[in-house]
């Protein structure tokens, strides 16, 4: 493992494999946000049904609800690199089939749907995979600052690199986005391939563990510890209504505040540009009050900022609001991984992962029908406010682990976990 010092907190080294993972996942957002962007452009070329193009969409929830815990049990029984690059490769020959078949003119809203499904599902076992890897590629004091690297980069490639690029690559044809995004994966593969990084030492499974009770141990270490219990539930609570002011943003920005297609990219652009003014600060915010309470004051800032989304009809307070949103969102992002990664046994990580970001994911759809029914009954500011009573809901749940000292619950196998620093 290699860190460097600034300022007194540990930082990741680029040397020893963090610069390749970084690369490779940086690599990853760009190809994934030129997909995402082509995906429903696509979609609405092939069917004028809403609902078939909202399926194309909803497949990006649906397998971590259905294979999330799944996709844990197996990151923690394999190597975790090798995972990851096949998982990679696999990705890159279905979406360069699937630009072949575009290229082709044999492209249909079924097989858009089957793609979409098929990747998010393989995604399961990469993204948890990717989680507890990257302790063994960084010290985990620097955990927190390779965390913030890695989301501020990819927020880089999706959020302000990969869109734009999009328009260029279809003056090309429809198959262009598509065949770049495979060539990413792809050469991602080849990054996480290069790897010199050595498994985490696990005990001999017990006869008889099944994955079924892999899954539950994993459910149940997460229920033990206070702090990751505690996130857990907030981050859950958050996004049921990020799933309701995602789902109707672009209603509040175009109907209620009446700014046209200009003022939704002026909210999605100062919401980027904030994610990586929160990316280059969390670093200093952690320091002066620890990982626990930054992840506590960045939700009360963003039940602020929420609060003036749904009240102040102004597209330049709607702009500074989102901006501010930002912020606080990838430091909540980007704390919360860190603890999960620092509290977990090395051994279960995976599962702990999985078991986090399923149930944390599994109200979204719900918070998007809110949404929509709120928005119906009461004018499209409205989501904004319904998501920020969650938000208070969800600060409410992390009162109580304030504190991150509190001892950490040892699993029943014996494995213990880090204690998280003040």
């Amino acid at each position: 493992m290699a860190t460097v010092e600034a300022a007194g907190v540990r930082g990741p080294a680029w040397r020893g494999g963090f610069g390749r993972l970084w690369s490779a996942a940086v690599l990853s957002s760009f190809g994934d946000a030129l997909r995402t962007a082509a995906l429903p452009l696509l979609a609405v070329t092939l069917t004028d049904d809403p609902l078939l193009v909202a399926c194309v969409a909803a497949c990006g929830y649906l397998p971590w609800l259905v294979f999330g815990l799944l996709g844990g049990a197996v990151a923690d029984r394999v190597d975790q690199r090798r995972a990851m690059w096949t998982v990679d490769a696999v990705r890159g020959l279905l979406v360069a089939g699937f630009a072949v078949a575009v290229a082709l003119g044999h492209a249909s809203i079924g097989l858009l749907i089957a793609l979409a499904f098929a990747l998010t599902t393989l995604q399961t076992l990469f993204d948890n995979a990717a989680t507890a890897l990257l302790p063994s590629l960084v010290d985990r004091a620097a955990l927190g600052s390779a965390n913030a690297r890695l989301m501020t980069g990819q927020r880089v490639a999706g959020g302000l690199l990969g869109g734009p690029v999009v328009p260029l690559l279809l003056t090309a044809g429809a198959a262009a986005p598509f065949a770049a995004d495979a060539v990413t994966f792809l050469v991602a593969a080849a990054l996480v391939a290069s790897l010199r990084a050595g498994a985490p030492e696990r005990k001999p499974r017990p006869a008889g563990s099944t994955l079924r009770r892999e899954i539950g141990e994993g459910l149940r270490t997460l229920a033990r510890d206070r702090v990751l219990r505690g996130l857990c539930a907030a981050t859950a609570l958050c996004n049921i209504g990020m799933g309701a002011l995602i789902a109707t943003l672009v209603l509040l920005v175009t109907g209620w505040l009446d700014a046209g297609t200009a003022g939704y990219a002026a909210a999605m652009t100062a919401y980027t540009a904030g994610s990586l003014a929160g990316g280059a600060a969390n670093r200093r915010l952690v320091a002066r009050v620890g990982a626990v309470r930054a992840v506590l004051v960045a939700g009360v800032a963003q039940i602020a900022a929420l609060l003036v989304m749904g009240s102040v009809r102004s597209l330049a307070a709607l702009v500074a609001a989102m901006a501010a949103f930002g912020f606080m969102g990838l430091v909540w992002n980007v704390n919360t991984t860190t603890l999960m990664q620092q509290r977990s046994p090395a051994e279960m990580l995976g599962r702990v992962s999985s078991a986090y970001r399923t149930l944390a994911v599994a109200g979204a759809p719900l918070g998007a029908l809110l949404g929509g029914t709120v928005a119906t009954a009461w004018g499209s500011n409205s989501p904004a406010l319904l998501t920020a009573a969650f938000f208070v809901l969800a600060v409410i749940a992390l009162i109580p682990v304030r504190k991150p000292d509190v001892p950490v619950v040892v699993p029943d196998d014996g494995a213990t976990t880090a204690h998280v620093h003040r």
